[in-house]
């Protein structure tokens, strides 16, 4: 990508942030259904905008939606310590469905400065047999192809945030170096995990992150990944997993990864347990830590499970926090 291309995306991007937001797809359609249960075949139900893009200061960031995974549940995968009707009452005060649920993957392009950096890289090819791995697809709807990227920053490396590394035995962004969490990346690679209840996610490390290493700039707390961003440890959903504050024009967004993986369950009670989170206590203690110091600081944050485009704010609101999504804050 050319400097002048850039420019031209942060131009457009700052006349119609708006109808970037609400339009732009990959061909989606902004089909209306009276019913959430409406007689559409499971396979074309996704028809909505495939990117988001807003401005925070000079920073322009661009979430994409990398595909829509419909299952049972929340329970047990959230409030794993809970009963089921526990769960389903939170959904139904909630207004959602008790045994159904739909978990969201979002990575995200930060144009800051000269540098395209992308947050996590969806599932890739080993997701697209189930309608995920739509990254580059909706990459180059939102006018960016996997050789403009500067940087490839990992938040950790369970499978749907390494995923789409590879195509083919290749690196899917053949011009990016990347940063990743030095415990995160030592735990991966150690023999504890490749003989441990993780040694799948571990052999897909080998294949997708190991290939890399001689590109990879290891992360500690508080280290500059560019100017305006500084990555900062939140551990506990994996061993290494980090989150980062984005910083441009006196504005802040915090990229949370994975610390909250469901907008109600997670947030509004922090202290039940996720399947996924490996050292679950550790992951109940950073939540609350996370979350109660964005609330204080009223600063947006994106989720890479909050519903599409992720981006919302937090308060503090009974035994946890309550999700507010973001609207027109970033249009006016």
């Amino acid at each position: 990508m050319t400097i002048s291309r850039r420019n031209a995306i942060k131009l457009a991007a700052a006349s119609s942030l708006s109808a970037g937001a609400i339009l732009a797809g990959s061909g989606g359609s902004a089909m209306a259904q009276t019913a959430p249960n409406a007689a559409v075949p499971a396979a074309d139900r996704e028809q909505r905008p495939g990117w988001h893009r807003v401005a925070i200061g000079d920073a322009i960031v661009t979430v994409v939606l990398d595909g829509l995974r419909p299952g049972d549940g929340p329970h047990p995968t959230f409030g794993e310590n809970q009963s089921a009707e526990a769960v389903a009452t939170l959904m139904r005060e909630n207004f959602l469905p008790e045994t159904r649920f739909v978990n969201g993957f979002n990575p995200a392009l930060v144009e800051i400065g000269d540098m395209l950096v992308l947050f996590d890289t969806g599932m890739g090819a080993m997701g697209r047999a189930n309608g995920l791995g739509k990254l580059v697809e909706r990459m180059g709807a939102a006018g960016y192809a996997p050789g403009d990227v500067d940087l490839v920053v990992l938040t950790h490396m369970h499978g749907d945030h390494i995923g789409g590394l590879m195509e083919e035995g290749q690196p899917t962004f053949p011009n990016a170096r990347y940063m990743a969490g030095q415990v995160e990346y030592d735990f991966w690679t150690s023999a504890e995990a490749k003989a441990g209840p993780r040694a799948e996610n571990a052999k897909l490390v080998e294949a997708r992150v190991v290939p890399l290493k001689d590109k990879i700039t290891f992360l500690k707390e508080g280290a500059e990944v560019v100017p305006g961003i500084t990555a900062h440890e939140a551990f506990g959903h994996s061993p290494g997993h980090m989150i980062f504050k984005l910083v441009s024009g006196g504005q802040t967004l915090w990229l949370t990864a994975d610390t909250a993986n469901h907008f109600v369950a997670s947030l509004q009670r922090p202290d039940w347990e996720v399947r996924f989170d490996m050292d679950k206590a550790e992951a109940v203690a950073t939540r609350k830590r996370v979350f109660g110091a964005i609330a204080e600081s009223r600063a947006p944050f994106l989720g890479y499970h909050m519903p599409f485009p992720g981006i919302g704010y937090v308060e503090s609101s009974g035994e946890g926090f309550r999700f507010v999504p973001a609207s027109y804050q970033f249009d006016v």
